[in-house]
């Protein structure tokens, strides 16, 4: 079992770079995360991700933050530590992923706005608004790249546990279309529609 003490500071790196580079809020912010402690690292299962962005989207305050929250905690668990270190762990991660932002606004509040309208500033901000969209679009297709419409695994990579669950069945797509086209066309209430969300899901599986 790897060293807790090193795994505190691979954690608290992860997550500091993870937020020295994510620009667009916390939907940007997934994609990476994914790629570190899923794909890089291997801290934690596809499985185990989906299952937290769901519970981060559900749960108050920013995705991208609370994820980082439930990503920290369950890294330390998984290695073996006890309750209070992995909560040491969720406030690691939290710290280290808001910490890169707090240093760069502290640092260029007083420069705003004298930089403004400066000619490179807005080509620099033109230039990375469509990036930020990929990075979100990214972090959709994440959850899903990983299976088929029949639940078969698409992808194969050694030491990554590749899933069939993120949209097993037909009743898993139902349920995205009409959370999709609730919130497009009804404009129904987010809250509204996780609680509607939870209770077909009790009541179908």
């Amino acid at each position: 079992m790897m060293d807790i003490g090193i795994l505190y500071l691979q954690l608290f790196w992860t997550f500091f770079v993870i937020g020295a580079f994510t620009f667009g809020g916390g939907y940007a912010m997934l994609s990476l995360i994914q790629a570190q402690v899923v794909s890089v690292h291997g801290w934690i299962s596809e499985s185990a991700f989906t299952d937290i962005v769901a519970i981060s989207q559900m749960t108050p305050g920013p995705i991208g933050i609370n994820s980082a929250t439930y990503v920290g905690y369950q890294v330390i668990e998984n290695a073996g530590a006890g309750h209070l270190m992995a909560v040491l762990g969720s406030a690691t991660a939290t710290f280290a992923v808001v910490l890169p932002s707090f240093l760069i606004v502290l640092a260029l509040v007083k420069f705003y706005n004298k930089f403004n309208h400066n000619i490179l500033f807005e080509g620099v901000m033109d230039w990375l608004r469509p990036a930020v969209v990929g990075l979100i679009g990214a972090a959709a297709v994440i959850l899903i790249i990983n299976v088929s419409w029949s639940g078969t695994p698409l992808l194969s990579q050694p030491g990554i546990e590749v899933i069939a669950e993120n949209f097993p069945d037909w009743k898993s797509w139902a349920l995205f279309g009409a959370a999709l086209l609730s919130s497009l066309f009804l404009k129904a209430d987010p809250i509204l529609i996780i609680v509607l969300g939870g209770i077909a899901g009790f009541l179908l599986y």
